[in-house]
């Protein structure tokens, strides 16, 4: 597979559109394979996997922080959070395989900043001192990029954690590069060592949109199912992408046919570079729901959520003027399940969007949003 980082040498851009693009590139990592770029429709201006990986001149607008759930809040160890109270995130990946152009931590593939740890011992450490955490993310970056010898240390240090059930592995993998999966037979043999009956692997696979599901997305979703690893999916609502009832619906119905479980549509993070995706709650859940109007059962399963520095809010309803949400998963653990009912401004996008629910959030928990361990 041929990769591309040099964005002065795709082919299908004019110079001018090159020698533009590039000021973005300085600044965020840009990243292409063949194979990806083959999706993509250049007769359309207006593509949605252009979108998703070329870059585009309002990512240099200032809009939102780069750390919009702060998650530099969460770290008790070297590439290691611990957010809530089962769950435990290790950063092993300093690459994507496909940095996209909304990605939430784009701060992580700036030369400045250092949050991700090749060396594990230390959050393997932590998470084997904490008894409570069965739940394991392996992300950063790409965690199915990394070699497949460095793969089967983590997971071989991890399964020797009883209490460690769940790990899951973050990757657009599954989208960008499907055949570094099935035709890798030693990683399929891997993932299936050590995902076993009692304690499975999952895969959280990043499809944004329906097209990314090809022939070679399925084989490697199959090949991974084979291996005894789970896949559900999770995306972002994007606008220009798959903010589209349609388009969502088809995503969906996708999904579920070939045996992925929908799992979480994000609202979108008001992360800097961000607004050209960025959609109104109003907007992505009128969205989502016409879209789960058109799937079945199976693709219903999705939930629309937004990952705060708060926790984890499920976006429940929009309705004449209020949003109603409710904690799906929270950092102070007094808020688990609670239930919310707030004014929505026009235009809001975010929960810090809310000027009640942020009057309440600082009044309860102005001691309680930085954990100490």
């Amino acid at each position: 597979m041929r990769y591309i980082t040099d964005i002065r040498k795709l082919e299908r851009l004019t110079n001018v559109e090159k020698e533009k693009l590039a000021k973005i590139t300085d600044k965020f990592v840009f990243r292409i394979n063949d194979y990806y770029l083959s999706l993509i429709d250049w007769e359309d201006p207006d593509d949605p996997i252009r979108k998703l990986i070329i870059p585009n001149e309002s990512e240099l607008e200032e809009y939102g922080k780069w750390d919009a759930s702060d998650e530099h809040t969460n770290y008790v160890a070297k590439g290691c959070q611990h957010k809530y109270s089962t769950t435990a995130l290790l950063l092993v990946s300093e690459v994507c395989g496909a940095y996209c152009r909304f990605c939430f931590r784009k701060r992580l593939f700036r030369n400045d900043v250092k949050e991700i740890s090749m060396d594990v011992k230390e959050g393997v450490e932590y998470i084997a001192n904490h008894p409570e955490i069965n739940n394991v993310l392996l992300t950063g970056g790409d965690s199915l990029i990394l070699a497949t010898k460095k793969i089967e240390s983590i997971l071989h240090a991890l399964r020797q954690i009883p209490h460690v059930k769940i790990i899951r592995m973050g990757s657009k993998l599954p989208a960008f590069n499907p055949m570094r999966i099935y035709e890798d037979e030693e990683l399929l043999n891997v993932l299936s060592k050590y995902s076993r009956p009692d304690a499975r692997i999952h895969v959280m696979a990043h499809f944004n949109h329906p097209r990314e599901i090809t022939e070679h997305s399925y084989k490697a979703i199959a090949a991974l199912q084979k291996a005894g690893v789970i896949v559900v999916n999770q995306t972002p609502v994007l606008k220009g992408v798959n903010g589209k009832p349609e388009v969502l619906a088809e995503l969906l119905n996708k999904l579920s046919w070939a045996g992925v479980t929908p799992y979480y549509f994000f609202q979108n993070r008001p992360v800097a570079g961000n607004a050209s995706f960025v959609l109104t709650f109003a907007e992505a859940y009128d969205i989502i729901e016409k879209a789960k109007a058109m799937t079945s059962g199976l693709g219903k399963r999705v939930k629309y959520v937004m990952s705060h520095s708060s926790g984890k809010i499920e976006i429940l309803a929009v309705q004449d003027g209020k949003i109603y949400l409710k904690y799906h998963q929270a950092r102070n653990p007094e808020d688990y399940g609670k239930f919310m009912i707030y004014d929505l401004p026009e235009g809001a996008a975010w929960f810090d969007d809310l000027p009640d629910a942020m009057d309440q959030l600082d009044g309860e928990h102005d001691e309680k949003l930085v954990m100490v361990r």
